[in-house]
């Protein structure tokens, strides 16, 4: 058995054992280098740390022996689930980032480095025709403009979001707090594959069998916010699991996102109070892209390696090269048509084609005769 192959079943192994997240994962590492080491321990020798609870202690000196995790790598391999560990290259960036990222990731279907454009778009089980028609409305632009949309794949607002990605012919991302073959809600089963099936990913921290608990839900919106530049909470009263992952990200220092509602309403109370805090108030897509779509951190375009230039819109991962060629030659200030000819050497109707393109997908505009200007 290779190293690697063995690290793995480690890892899976660690993952399955009660008691140990995220964050007591990180302080093993700390002591024990890596997840074999931690394995490795003695009971004595994981007593005496503070952070782990003597019955945890107990679970991980026994674990070798108690647990097998060749049979969840069999389950993975049965299902077409991907296994994305930590210190995997493929682990999504954004995620890896966060104080408490998740030490394994059961993936089925296909994340890419594109989805680091993302939003997330979350809202209450029980939401109100109102809240069905925002949210609908608000991903759906979203998904226009470029955005990868994620969310919990829950009733109400979250399989609204989903939807919308899904008939735009667009990506959506879906986080579960169960394990693939104990996807809840049931009903969902269907949007899962469909979500699979468009190219998107359902993905979870929990291995195959795990059932969701009233601890895995909010501790799976820890990874809906980490996965996204920010969220957007579309209808929720006061007390919710959106409220929990609006305060996550907020934590995780995410831009959040509030529909305002009837003052009647308390399915809306939870945005009001949230919009008093600080969140955006949103009646529109613009309300988003205005802050989102400068991004703030440079990201290369991984599918054009040839281009390797910071990207500032989501809409430009999915540029043509010659599109590409033309924004590059667009300014923060004033362009002169003739200009960006010259620069580029195309054609003149090339050029004129590729900047209505731009100007179309919001990351330029015309701001006087033959003249544009980057958003």
């Amino acid at each position: 058995m290779s190293g690697s192959h063995s690290e793995l079943l480690d890892t899976i192994l660690l993952s399955m054992i009660e008691g140990v997240g995220s964050r007591t994962y990180q302080q093993l590492i700390e002591r024990f280098g890596n997840v074999t080491g931690i394995l490795n321990a003695s009971y004595r020798d994981l007593s005496g740390f503070e952070f782990l609870k003597q019955d945890t202690a107990l679970r991980l000196a026994s674990a070798r022996q108690n647990i097998d995790p060749n049979i969840i790598l069999e389950l993975c391999r049965r299902d077409q689930i991907d296994i994305i560990t930590l210190q995997d290259p493929q682990y999504p960036e954004p995620l890896r980032t966060i104080h408490d990222p998740p030490p394994i990731l059961y993936v089925k279907g296909t994340i890419l480095p594109q989805d680091s454009f993302s939003i997330a778009v979350i809202g209450t089980r029980r939401s109100s025709a109102y809240g069905c028609r925002q949210a609908d409305r608000l991903a759906t632009a979203l998904a226009h403009n470029g955005f990868t949309i994620i969310s919990g794949l829950a009733l109400g607002i979250d399989g609204i979001a989903h939807r919308a990605a899904l008939k735009s012919n667009s990506r959506t991302l879906a986080v579960l707090g169960s394990g693939h073959r104990r996807i809840y809600p049931p009903e969902h089963e269907i949007l899962a594959e469909q979500i699979v099936q468009s190219g998107g990913a359902v993905l979870s921290e929990y291995p195959p069998l795990h059932q969701s608990t009233k601890w895995t839900f909010p501790q799976r919106n820890r990874i809906i916010s980490g996965l996204a530049l920010g969220v957007l909470v579309a209808e929720s009263p006061l007390r919710s699991g959106a409220m929990i992952s609006a305060r996550i990200a907020g934590e995780q220092s995410r831009d959040i996102f509030a529909v305002p509602g009837s003052i009647e309403s308390p399915n809306s109370q939870g945005c009001h109070q949230l919009i008093r805090d600080g969140a955006y108030l949103v009646e529109s897509v613009d309300d988003i892209l205005n802050v989102l779509s400068p991004l703030r951190q440079k990201v290369l375009l991984f599918d054009k390696p040839q281009f390797p230039v910071p990207i500032r819109h989501p809409n430009e991962i999915s540029l043509n090269e010659i599109e590409s060629i033309v924004l590059r030659s667009v300014g923060m200030t004033a362009t002169p048509f003739p200009s960006i000819v010259t620069t580029t050497g195309l054609e003149e109707q090339q050029v004129a084609a590729a900047l209505s393109v731009l100007e179309k997908k919001r990351i330029i505009r015309q701001i006087s005769p033959a003249v544009f200007v980057k958003m």
